[in-house]
C-alpha cells in the first residue's frame, strides 16, 4: 500500500492522479488513451467512482475511489489488483456529484 500525501481539493486532481498512476504502471503514454468514470452508489448514496483507461487494442485498466476508507484500488487489465493507495485527503464526493 502506498500513502499519498498529497490532498485532492477538487475531483479533476484526483482524475489526473488516477490518470497518470495507471498509465505509470501500464507504461502508457498520459492523455493518448481515453479515460470514462462512473458514480458508485449504495442504497442510492453516492460511495466511490469507477474509472477506467481503454487503453490499445480494447484493453482496460481501472480503478475505484471508495470514499468509505478514501483509498484508490488500482486494477490490471486481466482483473488483478495491483496497488492500493491511501489518500490522505480528497475531495467530498458528495458535493462533486450534486
Amino acid at each position: 500500500m502506498v500513502c499519498h500525501g498529497k490532498p485532492f481539493s477538487c475531483l479533476s486532481d484526483l482524475r489526473m492522479f488516477v490518470n497518470e498512476t495507471i498509465c505509470d504502471q501500464e507504461q502508457l503514454e498520459v492523455g493518448a488513451f481515453q479515460m470514462t468514470e462512473r458514480i458508485l452508489t449504495r442504497c442510492g448514496h453516492p460511495c466511490g467512482i469507477y474509472f477506467c483507461v481503454h487503453g490499445p487494442r480494447q484493453v482496460k485498466f481501472t480503478a475505484i475511489w471508495e470514499t468509505d476508507n478514501n483509498t484508490v484500488l488500482f486494477y490490471g487489465a486481466s482483473g488483478e489488483r495491483t496497488l492500493r493507495t491511501q489518500l490522505v485527503d480528497a475531495p467530498n464526493l458528495q458535493t462533486a456529484v450534486a
